[in-house]
């Protein structure tokens, strides 16, 4: 493919830190895009002719042109040029394209991996701040703040994944050939085009385009292949250097301490979608113990292998040998013969007895039998038990080195994956569980009024007093009588029943938390305490008794729960009932922040805002009733959904929010970009502890002075409200549902099959108001107007400037962390906005009468790009990355004509429609193409 020299991608999603504007580092990447795109040339011309090929280019100089001109007329004679395509010639164009972005995605990741690489050592995250930590407050000090870290990534099958993974497999080879350097005309160069010509025409020949909607059961599937990297390839390595690095500043990892570790929410998420049952949790549950039991198994056979110290030399240890008599009391596949051969070699031997109760340990949990206490592992505690035993043999017979070693080493990394590999949450939404109860208490018949037509004081009072009282609420009856509850309740009220069984069979850390969305008071997490207690998750009163085998966390989502944050979580610990709940799981209470709906209700600046300020609350009531906080926090890739930079993001909350504890989610294609090479997988977490450290440690007070603090509050309220104001005028506008239907490609989200759950909470749900955050930021980003991005932030910089507010923004742009990470966010989405491409979706797609609509959007659009520059002090965006300016100016002349193609395809499809006709097959599988190569070319979906 032709005139690919200025294409340079040092990372769409500013994920990474932007390397400066270095030809030596920009140049290599263009040519191995450039080789790609040649490769692709060949490849294209080979199945589909050169006259192919040809169109290929000559399409993408026409788009160039058009752009350059400015002119509608020019734009429309692309469009026409397109729609008059056969609709092979269509697809494949359009795939041409798409595969264009594919390749130099894959080539980018290779070069992020390099510049790592030569940047490793001292100048990188954790030694950087290791270093920083103990200058500031000492070993004591880095010790303590070691000591309390317990970072959670969350993995979960939001659907924003466009790409298959067969597409990823083979998109990771090609990174994998990438990454051995050749000089050009060498026969190594030459056989390396070979392979990578071989990879690029099985990607051509492999359908992009899923035949069927995942199940949650292939959605861990797909999560489990990068679980299993992580903990294989990646883990030991991070949790070696970390363990060396903490060491020469005086502290260390304790023994079984898991400072970062893995989570899911794909089987337990089940807010919208029917599909996650309480077989699939089991199901799921399943899958994840086995790769666990395989993960393990392959560590201890590593062992063997290095263990092989002769106790006729180190002398025997009494303990070692009890504990191996025990083990060898079960029958297993270690026989006298090879009792006697390692008779000499206990270490070997007791490795063995330790696989052979991990085998027995996945049997088990295959045939759904009872655990056999010695014959196999109840849960990941009793496989630490084991480890212990052999260091503890090994450093008190002169093996302290060998103890400390690669032993110690796979038994923290088995501490974080244990017998369930990924602690699962669960999630509901609030209203159901409301459901259940209405039926148990209507069914006791005590109250005055049916329980669904209390108030919410009234429902708190009923449910606080019903905590407290000995007595069940139903008892034995709700599982001897089908009556009782309905099919939607019993589906509901039966999760709880697999929560307890899931404990049972794993231990209690395979699911230690139920999160509740849509969470509007302390009522809704005393109702799922109340039917946690029913199923018999918790035992209250009791004295010493009293347990509670999973905690509860709110999902605070909307501006209006935002503003009341603090309000709500001190209702809850002010709950004598509650708070043992609480006291019983270590006096830590989780809150979840969501990021995405926030944003649709509000506006970017205004929930980035909320979230802020509700942060603030939470820490101080947590604080006054002395349990520890652990903010739980919803981002998704892009900006109008929480993403950005983790780094930045973690840093820029409120002083003293950390202390050690935080989780996030990762989600969609930002699985796949962070996690997909084991270099950039390592990298995502050496920043994510790295900033969480220098968070707990160093961020235990304010930046500013307090009236510094105050009044950057005040002008941020000023900010915000005028935004929040300019944002509800078009989302309250009663013609913006039309419009957005209209001028996207957000019908057709589904029909890509890439998730699970449906795109609206309920089918009765019309217009926005059922309309998930996912869907919501994919139309508009489709459609190249990236709305939840930044509209409203231009009212409200313009607002605080004309009330004399101009210097103070720019002193909080220079010392206030919070404000220069939102800003940086909005201005790169503002970057990927492109107005132009977005006025021919209107302009061809759109009823005329709502053209005015667009109009706003991009007088809204043009007034937060001047208002911008204005503070940032910069005459065009993304001046001062001049390297992400160029690569976003380069992808434009291949996105365009997929943009393009993407109008055409949808007045096709909606043309048909008009006239009652199906869409056939050909036409479907255009649309689709278009949506995945806009994908590929935003590296974002929703």
């Amino acid at each position: 493919m032709p005139d690919t020299a200025a294409f340079s991608v040092p990372t769409l999603t500013s994920e990474f830190p932007v390397a400066g504007d270095d030809p030596h580092i920009d140049a290599p990447l263009r040519a191995t895009v450039r080789r790609l795109s040649t490769l692709l040339g060949r490849i294209l011309a080979d199945q589909h002719g050169p006259e192919m090929l040809e169109l290929v280019e000559d399409v993408r100089r026409q788009t160039k042109d058009a752009k350059a001109s400015g002119r509608t007329e020019d734009a429309l004679a692309v469009q026409e040029r397109l729609a008059a395509l056969p609709l092979e010639q269509a697809t494949a164009l359009t795939r041409a394209f798409a595969q264009y972005f594919l390749l130099a995605n894959a080539a980018e990741q290779v070069y992020r991996v390099r510049a790592l690489r030569e940047r490793a050592g001292a100048d990188s995250w954790v030694p950087r701040t290791v270093a920083a930590v103990a200058e500031e407050i000492g070993a004591d000090g880095l010790q303590a703040a070691v000591d309390s870290l317990d970072v959670r990534l969350i993995f979960t099958a939001h659907p924003t994944e466009a790409s298959r993974r067969a597409v990823l497999t083979k998109l990771r080879k090609i990174s994998d050939v990438l990454e051995t350097d050749t000089e050009e005309g060498t026969p190594e160069r030459r056989r390396q085009d070979h392979v990578l010509a071989e990879l690029i025409e099985s990607l051509w020949q492999t359908d992009e385009l899923r035949r069927e909607r995942p199940t949650p059961q292939d959605e861990s599937r797909n999560v489990l292949y990068y679980l299993r990297q992580l903990y294989t390839q990646t883990m030991p390595g991070f949790l070696g250097d970390l363990r060396e690095e903490l060491r020469v500043h005086g502290a260390d990892l304790r023994e079984r301490q898991v400072p970062l570790r893995f989570g899911s929410w794909i089987g337990g998420d089940r807010d919208g979608n029917p599909f996650v049952t309480a077989q699939v949790t089991r199901e799921v549950l399943q899958m994840q113990a086995e790769s666990a039991v395989d993960i393990a198994i392959g560590f201890v056979n590593e062992l063997i292998g290095d263990l092989s110290i002769s106790s006729a030399l180190t002398g025997e240890d009494e303990e070692l040998r009890a504990s191996l008599a025990a083990d060898l009391a079960f029958d297993s596949d270690i026989d006298d013969v090879q009792q006697h051969l390692f008779e000499e070699e206990p270490y070997r031997l007791k490795l063995g007895t330790m696989r052979a109760k991990l085998v027995a340990t996945r049997e088990r949990i295959r045939s759904g039998e009872a655990h056999v206490p010695g014959r196999d592992y109840r849960d990941g505690d009793e496989l630490q038990d084991d480890f212990a035993v052999l260091r503890g043999a090994l450093a008190r017979h002169g093996g302290k080195r060998a103890a400390d070693g690669a032993i110690a080493l796979f038994q923290q990394v088995l501490a974080g994956s244990g017998l369930n590999l990924a602690i699962l949450d669960v999630r509901e939404h609030s209203e159901k569980h409301h459901d259940v109860l209405a039926r148990l208490f209507d069914r006791v018949g005590e109250l005055e009024v049916p329980y669904l037509q209390l108030s919410r004081e009234a429902r708190t009072r009923v449910l606080s007093a019903e905590l407290a009282s000995r007595r069940p609420l139903v008892g034995t009856a709700l599982s001897e009588d089908e009556t009782i509850l309905d099919e939607a309740t019993r589906t509901t009220y039966r999760v709880f029943g697999e929560i307890r069984d899931a404990h049972r069979r794993y231990g209690q850390s395979c699911i230690e938390t139920y999160i509740v969305s849509m969470t509007h008071g302390a009522d809704d997490i005393l109702a799922v305490a109340l039917l946690a207690r029913e199923a018999g998750l918790v035992t209250l009163p009791g004295g010493d008794e009293n347990r509670a085998d999973i905690g509860f966390a709110p999902l605070l989502e909307e501006v209006a729960e935002l503003r009341h944050a603090g309000e709500i979580l001190d209702e809850l610990l002010s709950d004598p009932s509650y708070r043992e709940i609480v006291r019983l799981r270590g006096d830590l209470q989780e809150v979840m922040l969501g990021y995405s709906d926030g944003n649709k209700d509000a506006g970017v600046f205004t929930s980035q805002w909320e979230i802020h300020q509700a942060q603030r609350s939470l820490r101080d009531v947590a604080a006054r009733h002395g349990v520890t906080l652990r903010l739980f926090h919803g981002r998704g890739g892009s900006v109008g959904r929480g993403g950005g930079p983790t780094y930045d993001a973690i840093l820029a909350q409120p002083y003293g929010v950390l202390e050690g504890e935080i989780k996030f989610t990762e989600q969609g294609e930002v699985i796949s970009d962070k996690y997909m090479l084991p270099t950039l997988a390592r990298e995502n977490l050496d920043l994510s502890l790295a900033a969480v450290l220098e968070g707990s440690a160093l961020h235990t007070r304010p930046r500013s002075t307090p009236e510094q603090l105050e009044h950057f509050g005040e002008v941020m309220q000023k900010v915000s409200d005028a935004s929040f104001a300019r944002y509800r005028t078009l989302a309250d506008d009663p013609d913006l549902p039309e419009y957005f239907v209209t001028s996207t490609p957000v019908e057709q989200l589904g029909e890509l099959n890439i998730g699970s759950r449906p795109s609206k909470r309920t089918s009765s749900d019309k217009g926005l108001g059922g309309l998930r955050a996912i869907p919501w930021v994919f139309g508009w980003t489709q459609s190249r107007q990236i709305v939840p991005g930044w509209f409203g932030v231009g009212t409200g910089l313009k607002a605080a400037r004309e009330a004399g507010l101009e210097e103070d923004l720019h002193e909080m742009l220079r010392h206030w962390h919070f404000f220069r990470t939102v800003i940086s966010n909005v201005e790169m989405t503002l970057a990927k906005t492109d107005m132009a491409i977005a006025a021919h979706y209107v302009h061809s797609l759109v009823p005329e009468r709502l053209w005015p609509l667009f109009e706003r959007i991009r007088a809204e659009y043009e007034l937060t790009v001047a208002e911008m520059e204005r503070l940032t002090g910069v005459l065009n965006l993304l001046d001062g990355q001049p390297v992400l300016k160029r690569t976003l100016a380069v992808r434009d002349r291949y996105l365009d004509p997929i943009s393009y193609m993407q109008v055409a395809m949808l007045q096709r499809v909606r043309a048909a429609a008009e006239r009652g006709e199906e869409v056939d097959e050909e036409t479907q599988r255009a649309l689709l193409t278009t949506i995945n190569g806009v994908a590929a070319g935003m590296k974002n979906t929703g």
